[in-house]
């Protein structure tokens, strides 16, 4: 019988990690499309390691700075009561980190989409750039923040190295469904690694599915 735990804390973990990227991402794609300052190709390279990395070497440094015996896992864990690593929390923190491309490159993306002829209209009318951001930009840029939303979401839905690195193996803890897949394929226990591989596959696909095509029908309303 199938273990539904491993799902569960997968789903929360995706939840968790996209709702929090969601509200860090957004001013920093802003930032990203519209600020001005030289260290713009340093920032953005920061924030694309994790498109060309193996996730095993952004989770074994990782791994090493959540650790107690390094200064910042130390930190956290003094002033916060946290330890990061085998925890629910390290990974949290891990997928935020190695998921906040796939939240910051579509927004920005969809903020300077938006006609710079309503931002400056905005501006003529006396609002500010924080009145246009929340009255302008954002609501203009409602396909990319949810395509956005549903690539971190998928994303750390399929998260392993790191999840793996960073919280082991600890069931009910951070046995996450990746986790639990690899386990079931050691063991030559197909059967149920299919069983998991077809309930991601199912529910990613009518994710997928709903995005799409609530972004065309906003596509068409725009048109």
């Amino acid at each position: 019988m199938m273990d539904w735990q491993p799902l569960w804390l997968t789903f929360k973990l995706a939840s968790i990690t996209s709702i929090m990227l969601l509200f860090l991402a957004t001013p920093l794609a802003y930032w990203l499309a519209f600020g001005r300052f030289k260290a713009r190709g340093l920032v953005e390279a920061l924030i694309g390691m994790p498109l060309v990395l193996p996730p095993s070497v952004i989770g074994f440094y990782l791994l090493l700075a959540f650790s107690p015996s390094h200064w910042f896992g130390a930190w956290i864990e003094s002033v916060f009561g946290i330890r990061l690593v085998f925890s629910f929390p390290g990974l949290i923190v891990a997928s935020v980190i190695y998921s906040l491309p796939f939240m910051v490159y579509p927004i920005r993306a969809g903020l300077q989409a938006v006609p710079q002829s309503l931002v400056d209209s905005s501006y003529i009318l006396g609002k500010g750039p924080i009145e246009t951001f929340f009255r302008i930009l954002l609501p203009n840029s409602k396909p990319a923040l949810l395509t956005a939303f549903v690539l971190t979401f998928a994303h750390t839905v399929g998260e392993f190295g790191v999840v793996l690195m960073i919280g082991g193996n600890i069931p009910g803890v951070t046995k996450v469904a990746s986790v639990a897949i690899y386990n079931e394929v050691e063991a030559l226990n197909y059967s149920m690694a299919n069983q998991y591989a077809m309930v991601l596959f199912f529910i990613s696909f009518i994710i997928l599915l709903f995005v799409y095509s609530v972004n065309n029908r906003l596509l068409r309303v725009r048109k």
